[in-house]
């Protein structure tokens, strides 16, 4: 395998960890800033809103830089913001570091993704994407709960660590990534958002936008979930994370599998109604050790398997535009992340630490009715699915 792959990996690899592991150390950030856990939980939001509104802008504003000087500014923004996160006084200014660390990413990750199309043989561009957005993937198998057990002395350890991440894919492009061809012309803003007019790929996007506004509105906030079964230990919260990471690689295997055997519309309703189910039992299930692994044994693997079948339904409809419309679905991924830590720490506030999931369980099955809605009249033709990555750019 090419090393300027695995090091546009390594690039993606921090960018996922960077965008996750703050769900593990809400706790310490929360005691040492002095403000409550929901607040910490906002750090999440600000960069996923932050991702998602940035990554078509800065397309535009970047489309005819080299996509070396891309890259490297990239990494070095987001390797600076978090050297930042990691020195940052108040919360004020760590919530302004996450911003500016979400801009680097926003950047990095789509044009990592154009990098590695252009560095293999055309026969060859669908395994080099899978490398690269396989680093996301790594990301929550390994670098999240690694990131959240260095943090559990000092969370400020966990954004060194990323920053030390960032600094190594930095300089091992800087070395290696050289010769690139010059970007062509990119689509405009405008152009970009055009397909939301499209009822189709506007259902899809909405599917997204749920799906992940319920995922993410527990994930963000599983330590307190879970709070019963680990007792405020650190350890045993790594542990719940390092099997939701090995069920997340997982379940994007298997989804991959099952989109292609039995089709996007059952992967996306039996996954987000299994979600469901459990979101609902993690009141119970989070009381103990046994019961909050099994948890992390069953959402995860539900959960990347639907996160396979919606852009692999987005390129499907039209597979002459599917970079664009699987950017769409980024977006989307995105804005349901903001919006769930923001639903997270609402449903907190009304039903408290143990029962805030109940809320998580309604919104799975409100994406799992908007899906059953959208796909309704949707009969992809097996010879017409596009593979997609469950981690998007």
């Amino acid at each position: 395998m090419p090393v300027r792959l695995l090091l546009l990996a390594l690039g993606t690899f921090a960018v996922g960890t960077d965008s996750m592991v703050v769900a593990g150390i809400l706790g310490p950030v929360s005691a040492d800033l002095g403000v409550s856990v929901p607040a910490a939980g906002q750090l999440v939001t600000v960069f996923a809103l932050g991702y998602a509104l940035l990554a078509p802008v800065l397309a535009t504003l970047t489309a005819r830089w080299p996509r070396r000087r891309l890259l490297l500014t990239a990494l070095a923004v987001f390797s600076a913001a978090n050297a930042l996160s990691a020195v940052a006084p108040s919360y004020g200014l760590l919530l302004a570091t996450r911003v500016l660390a979400a801009a680097g990413a926003a950047l990095y990750t789509p044009t990592a993704n154009a990098v590695a199309t252009t560095l293999v043989a055309p026969e060859r561009r669908g395994r080099a994407l899978a490398t690269v957005l396989g680093g996301m993937t790594v990301a929550t198998a390994l670098g999240v709960p690694v990131g959240t057990w260095v943090g559990r002395a000092d969370w400020r350890l966990t954004m060194w660590l990323v920053t030390a991440l960032g600094l190594a894919a930095l300089a091992g492009l800087a070395l290696l990534l050289r010769g690139l061809p010059t970007p062509v012309a990119a689509p405009t803003l405008r152009s970009r958002l055009a397909p939301l007019a499209r009822p189709r790929v506007l259902g899809a996007a909405a599917t997204t936008l749920v799906f992940f506004l319920a995922f993410q509105s527990v994930y963000i906030y599983l330590a307190t979930a879970v709070s019963g079964a680990t007792g405020g230990d650190g350890g045993r919260l790594s542990v719940i994370l390092l099997t939701v990471g090995v069920m997340s690689v997982a379940g994007s295997w298997l989804g991959g599998r099952l989109v292609d055997r039995l089709g996007v519309r059952r992967v996306l309703l039996v996954g987000s109604a299994a979600a469901a189910g459990a979101f609902a039992a993690l009141p119970w299930l989070g009381r103990s050790m046994p019961g909050a692994l099994g948890y992390a044994l069953v959402v995860p693997l539900a959960g990347w398997a639907v996160s396979v079948a919606l852009p692999h339904r987005l390129a499907s409809i039209d597979p002459d535009s599917a970079p664009l419309l699987i950017s769409l679905n980024s977006s989307a991924l995105y804005l349901g992340t903001a919006a769930g830590g923001v639903a997270g720490s609402a449903a907190i506030g009304l039903l408290g630490g143990r029962w805030f999931p109940l809320a998580a369980a309604a919104l799975a099955l409100a994406a799992c009715a908007v899906a059953a809605a959208t796909t309704r009249d949707e009969r992809t033709p097996r010879s017409r699915r596009c593979a997609a990555e469950p981690v998007q750019a």
